[in-house]
């Protein structure tokens, strides 16, 4: 079996976009906003800030900006604009946003190799220069990465856990099964710890 790297590449990028949206699905749209740790971290806002990456990986740094400019993505935006939406910012408006700058982002990955040159402005001078391989690479780590908030935010939520709706990647077992497990590691969790009753 051989591999194409640009696909292999796109494919993963493509995985981690529809696993962060998937994590909005059935939620209301006051839970998809609540801010859930210390720092705010909120599952909507988490997918304006990757179309938001995208945004610059994919269109700036290849001299073709998105076609929409957004005051939170401003030098002069207040801190963390990206990372939440106002409530005149819908979920439709911020889902449709994030699907229609993939498709901005797939026109820069589909037109070039994968050795393109790329400058990226927001970076320090002395690795501003890039390439199309090492932008993918790093848009994939940050999309993972937030789609891993993602589940921890939605699992805390309502208990939805798994990778996607498709295939959850979760062993199967009952609410029962859940809890006992759960003891468990709560049980070792107080043994290595020094605190067992």
């Amino acid at each position: 079996m051989t591999s194409e790297p640009k696909a292999d590449l796109h494919r993963y990028l493509t995985v981690a976009r529809e696993a962060l949206l998937w994590k909005l699905d059935g939620l209301s749209d006051y839970d998809i906003r609540r801010p859930m740790t210390s720092t705010g971290t909120n599952l909507l806002g988490l997918v304006k800030h990757v179309a938001g990456c995208e945004i610059a990986y994919f269109g700036a740094s290849f001299a073709r900006p998105y076609p929409t400019t957004y005051p939170w993505l401003a030098d002069d935006a207040p801190p963390n604009a990206d990372m939440w939406a106002t409530a005149t910012e819908s979920r439709a408006h911020i889902t449709t946003l994030y699907r229609d700058v993939w498709a901005h982002s797939d026109h820069t990955i589909e037109t070039h190799p994968l050795e393109a040159r790329a400058v990226v402005p927001h970076w320090p001078a002395d690795r501003a220069e890039t390439t199309l391989h090492r932008l993918l690479i790093h848009m994939i780590a940050e999309t993972h990465r937030h789609a891993g908030h993602a589940d921890i935010l939605r699992e805390t939520l309502d208990g939805a856990a798994g990778h996607r709706e498709s295939a959850d990647n979760m062993p199967e077992g009952d609410a029962a099964w859940w809890a006992k497990y759960r003891s468990e590691l709560e049980r070792v969790a107080r043994e290595a710890g020094g605190t067992e009753v």
